[in-house]
């Protein structure tokens, strides 16, 4: 009797187990851009919006330095009709408080993320300190950018780089 007993809850600890693992594994799903709302926000046909992940632009409405710029850049990057794939991070929220989806996206094999920071597009942003699993590859091109002043780190030269608040480009 207690050997199966036994036998029972290791089962059913295994089973909880393997349900929280799938919980945290990144997953990735596809979909095609129907339009660039912004320099880090895309919607899908369909309907559904994507906010891209560990990243900020200025925002575009708010007349900041850039904002425009940035939106040129995703639209670029994601033009209207292109298939992407959008990718989770299992370290963090998979949507904001707006319900959009929180994603890396990924077009022909190209992190759109990371690529909009590498040309100074947009900046890391790892909100509540939060950091994902491109965080270091976002500090790398950020780092990179600036120095070399690419795109907002030369228009709007006040810019600081701060990871762990949203870009502030000014106006």
């Amino acid at each position: 009797m207690k050997l199966a007993a036994l036998v029972a809850v290791t089962a059913v600890l295994a089973a909880c187990m393997g349900a929280q693992r799938s919980e945290t594994t990144q997953s990735s799903e596809t979909g095609v851009v129907a339009r660039v709302n912004d320099g880090d926000t895309l919607t899908l046909r369909g309907g559904r919006k994507v906010r891209l992940l560990q990243i900020d632009t200025p925002e575009l409405g708010a007349g900041e330095c850039y904002s425009e710029a940035a939106w040129i850049a995703l639209r670029r990057l994601a033009p209207t009709g292109t298939p992407i794939v959008l990718e989770s991070d299992p370290a963090l929220d998979r949507t904001d408080r707006y319900g959009r989806l929180l994603r890396y996206v990924e077009r022909d094999g190209m992190n759109v993320n990371i690529e909009l920071v590498r040309r100074g597009a947009a900046a890391p942003y790892f909100r509540r300190g939060d950091r994902g699993r491109y965080a270091a590859n976002l500090m790398q091109a950020a780092r990179k950018a600036k120095a070399t002043k690419q795109g907002l780190w030369k228009a709007c030269p006040a810019t600081v780089l701060d990871p762990n608040r949203a870009v502030s480009t000014g106006r």
